[in-house]
């Protein structure tokens, strides 16, 4: 019996850890098929699930809404955002290509709904890691370096919207 309890403790567990040591070794390394599996899963499961409580206080994930370059289509999309004085600053783990970013930089505006308030965010600037470090916090840095991410958006917060 206590073979099948270990059995069925270990596995669960050892899924999560093949998939944590898989998504490091992806993100570090920028190989584009396994990115492809990682935007995927996360666009099919993960996003949907931390959509239901993005940008609301407390919540891990704020939300980016930005309009399609060529579709002119509102998106909603997940973000991790650090507070940096009038900007807010978000890592690019998935590098500098994923759409929503080409969308922001494209429009140079955008809005941010963070810790259930809703920001114009405008001047969207990829900025590197290394230079905004003391503006994030031990595990913010610690997420990056894991990562491999090496930059991040910048963006200056506009009036507040209500």
């Amino acid at each position: 019996m206590w073979i099948w309890i270990a059995i069925g403790l270990g596995a669960p567990a050892g899924l999560v850890l093949g998939w944590f040591l898989f998504l490091v070794v992806v993100m570090r390394t920028g190989s584009a098929r396994g990115l492809g599996v990682v935007r995927r899963f996360n666009r099919r499961v993960t996003n949907r699930r931390v959509m239901k409580t993005a940008g609301r206080p407390g919540a891990t994930a704020s939300v980016i809404r930005h309009v399609g370059r060529s579709s002119g289509k509102a998106y909603e999309t997940p973000v991790g955002i650090t507070e940096a004085g009038d900007s807010f600053l978000i890592s690019l783990p998935y590098g500098t290509n994923p759409d929503w970013l080409r969308n922001v930089l494209a429009a140079g505006a955008a809005e941010a709904v963070h810790e259930g308030r809703s920001y114009r965010v405008t001047e969207p600037e990829l900025v590197a890691a290394a230079s905004v470090a003391r503006q994030q916090s031990r595990s913010e840095r610690l997420g990056q370096w894991l990562f491999g991410v090496d930059t991040v958006l910048r963006l200056r917060q506009a009036a507040l919207e209500q």
